[in-house]
């Protein structure tokens, strides 16, 4: 069975969750000691999972140009979709959150794979019924985000945003009809971003289940933007803050 690589501490811890069978090691930087890397070894050891220490030059060129936060796994298996329990049991601050609605586009999926983990999103959650799914086309638009960046896709969107609600996490929407403007707008730490396709935008109870709704202002002659755009736009805006 072929195996890859899964870098970052959401995602390898994740998987460590979920899956504990399809890793067989895990690399760590010698360097860190922190009580994040502990917790990990800790929970490795639990589960038998070989841990490998090294340099972080080592590790640097096992994942090229990615921000592997000093620890890799090599698992088998084929990409699995994340659980959202199973994220947000792993944070450790304020839950950080891109929620998709109706982005069938793979190569939109992929762009936005790319920004939420530009931006040091926690998870990507989508509907089974109105995504496009980790393609391959998908996969190659992301260039390595699918592996870092756990992607949750649940049966239905409207009750998960309640869930969500319900462990104080903000939900909001964005919509081009909203009052208040992205950078006018007010939020806690803990948020969940929805987006929807371009057009079509999110579809009526998403947008219900949301504690409010923001817009990008827009000065020129078009009045949408590319989803992954829009999320870039509201994504660095919200890191800004939270930095």
């Amino acid at each position: 069975m072929s195996s890859r690589l899964i870098y970052g501490f959401h995602a390898v811890t994740a998987k460590l969750r979920h899956d504990p069978d399809a890793v067989k090691e895990i690399f760590v930087d010698a360097a860190r000691h922190d009580a994040r890397v502990r917790d990990l070894l800790a929970y490795a050891e639990l589960q038998g999972v070989k841990v490998i220490a090294g340099d972080s030059r080592r590790l640097d060129g096992m994942v090229p140009g990615a921000r592997h936060q000093g620890v890799i796994a090599r698992v088998e298996g084929g990409r699995q979709v994340a659980h959202l329990d199973d994220v947000l049991e792993t944070l450790d601050e304020p839950a950080f959150l891109l929620v998709l609605d109706g982005v069938t586009d793979p190569r939109n999926l992929g762009a936005c794979l790319r920004v939420a983990d530009a931006v040091g999103v926690h998870a990507v959650i989508a509907p089974r019924d109105r995504s496009a799914g980790l393609t391959d086309v998908a996969l190659k638009a992301a260039s390595g985000a699918a592996e870092a960046i756990p992607y949750v896709m649940v049966t239905n969107l409207a009750r998960t945003l309640r869930e969500l609600r319900e462990h104080d996490i903000q939900v909001i929407g964005t919509s081009g009809e909203a009052q208040c403007d992205l950078y006018a707008a007010a939020w806690p730490p803990a948020t969940a971003w929805v987006l929807g396709a371009e057009g079509e935008g999110m579809r009526r109870l998403t947008r219900e289940n949301c504690d409010q709704l923001v817009r990008i202002p827009m000065h020129g002659t078009v009045d949408s933007l590319n989803v992954s755009v829009a999320a870039g736009v509201c994504l660095f805006e919200a890191r800004r803050r939270r930095s």
